[in-house]
């Protein structure tokens, strides 16, 4: 078979720009003999024209007039990787309008502007490709609108930022407090000098939106999403989890129920037997519930240079071979328009819930308590108590049987109200995930 020459613009020339460039560059020969496909570069667009690299390009390819590309008709693949939702939401439509196909990992873009940027993709004929945008390395986006398609998914439940996933492994597994694990984290390389996007659970949901569109076959609006990050988990809690038999993991859910589709992001609990309380440091885990195929789970690098650029380049593959325009336009809410996910109200979820109280040491306080979670019938599985620090206050951990959150929000609230408590009430969501 004959070689098909596919000439490539890359905007963005950054970590993950460089890794794509290496991947071209040094598996060249590689990718051809698999595909036929003689993947070329023809520009290199980005703003810093000066900045040290790790791989190096070949005199006058990189510039930074993104016209030459829009103009350039031997150009068919344009890889966005510049990042943020304002800039790179203009040169994905820009693009587009050109007649390029877009590959890009930009999760914020398609959280955020999606429905604006695939409609002008169906307007144009044109399709965008994302498997990097989610999960690095791991294949899920393709597992879920090919592998999985056959199935109706009922749950999804995913460790898909490896930055919380280091955190919250180095302070259960070394007890280490939250700001020394961030610190640690950055000096490796796995936290942003600004962080913020990870710890809150914003690029948890980023990606939780995208995935659920996809395994759904609805549009999913970002800021229907409940989220909650690991910027304010405390240690205590770790330690009483785990001596009640349980890790926390930052996990983002997608659940179907009658009540509608329930979408969250937040620390978790999940007994330290199940798969997801095994995935360790940087990495990333997702497993997901189908009716024929039962549980599916994925692992691996979910972020970095070359596991996302190892993406990426499947995604040039797809786009070359005509792949990635045919599943695009049949996909509802990519190429094809896409009826809105009726959403659960997180009120309305049932859980069980870990609670922690600190009381003062005196008689009659268990019975305040247990009226006030008895009149929302919250019923307790387990408790624990240990001495506390100060002489008249002890910590008190309640496991709650099943319960609607909205139920249990209202009783934190009086709970925080007595005399007797003496701290704002903790509570952590209690996660079992199907058994098969």
């Amino acid at each position: 078979m004959e070689a098909q020459r596919v000439k490539i613009a890359l905007i963005g020339f950054g970590t993950v720009g460089s890794g794509l460039v290496k991947i071209l560059q040094d598996n060249a020969e590689h990718i051809l003999h698999k595909t036929s496909l003689q993947l070329e570069l023809a520009h290199v667009v980005d703003k810093d024209l000066n900045r040290p690299r790790p791989v190096k390009l070949p005199k006058g390819l990189l510039h930074n007039d993104l016209e030459r590309v829009l103009a350039d008709k031997q150009v068919t693949v344009a890889v966005e990787l510049v990042g943020g939702t304002t800039t790179a939401g203009e040169i994905t439509i820009k693009l587009l309008r050109a007649g390029k196909d877009v590959v890009t990992a930009n999760k914020a873009l398609l959280a955020e502007r999606g429905r604006e940027i695939f409609e002008t993709a169906r307007q144009c004929g044109r399709c965008v490709a994302f498997e990097g945008s989610c999960c690095g390395g791991l294949p899920v986006v393709g597992a879920i609108r090919k592998g999985l398609a056959a199935n109706k998914i009922s749950a999804m439940y995913g460790i898909v930022n490896g930055t919380c996933n280091y955190i919250l492994t180095e302070m259960s597994k070394k007890g280490k407090e939250y700001a020394e694990a961030l610190q640690e984290a950055q000096q490796r390389g796995y936290a942003e000098s600004d962080p913020m996007l990870d710890v809150t659970g914003t690029d948890s949901a980023h990606k939780l939106t995208i995935l659920a569109a996809l395994a759904f076959g609805e549009e999913v609006d970002f800021n229907s999403i409940e989220v909650q990050g690991i910027d304010k988990v405390q240690l205590a809690d770790i330690r009483f989890g785990w001596e009640m038999g349980y890790a926390m993991k930052l996990l983002a859910i997608a659940e179907q129920s009658q009540k509608g589709l329930s979408l969250r992001v937040h620390p978790s609990f999940i007994t330290q037997e199940a798969p997801l309380a095994q995935v360790s440091g940087p990495f990333n885990a997702i497993s997901i519930f189908g009716d024929a195929v039962g549980h599916t789970s994925y692992y691996g690098q979910g972020a970095g240079m070359m596991p996302t650029a190892s993406a990426v380049v499947a995604d040039i593959i797809e786009v070359a071979q005509g792949n990635a325009l045919r599943c695009f336009a049949a996909t509802p809410g990519l190429g094809r328009p896409g009826k809105s996910a009726r959403i659960c109200p997180a009120e309305e979820i049932n859980s069980r819930f870990y609670i922690r109280l600190s009381l003062v040491d005196q008689p009659g306080v268990f019975a305040q308590v247990g009226k006030i979670l008895g009149d929302r019938a919250i019923s307790i599985s387990s408790c624990l108590q240990h001495e506390g620090e100060s002489p008249d206050c002890v910590p008190v951990v309640f496991m709650t049987h099943p319960a609607r959150k909205g139920d249990v929000d209202s009783a934190l609230k009086e709970l925080a109200q007595l005399e007797v408590s003496k701290a704002k009430p903790v509570c952590i969501p209690i996660v079992t995930p199907p058994e098969n």
